[in-house]
């Protein structure tokens, strides 16, 4: 794995996440490395498209879309064990 892309504590004691990027997707993982995080596409250093966030247990957390790394559409929030909670239009 690349230096860029191993766990590092930050100033503060905040650990940075993994992230690897598989089949164009950049996928980050919660700071124990063992359930991802989030994971969707950037281009030109913006998220872009389709995106999730997991909590550690690995239950989807929040979802939306970005065009141009600006969140547009719906976004739903899940409860805690994964069922649409709210949807927020952007």
């Amino acid at each position: 794995m690349d230096d860029e892309n191993c766990d590092l504590i930050k100033p503060g004691g905040v650990k940075e996440k993994k992230i690897e990027v598989i089949d164009g997707f950049t996928i980050k993982y919660h700071a124990s490395g063992r359930t991802i995080w989030s994971k969707g596409r950037m281009v030109n250093g913006k998220p872009e498209g389709y995106w999730e966030w997991y909590r550690p247990d690995g239950t989807i957390k929040r979802s939306g879309h970005f065009e141009n790394g600006n969140p547009v559409g719906e976004w739903i929030t899940y409860d805690s064990e994964g069922k649409r909670y709210k949807t927020t239009n952007r």
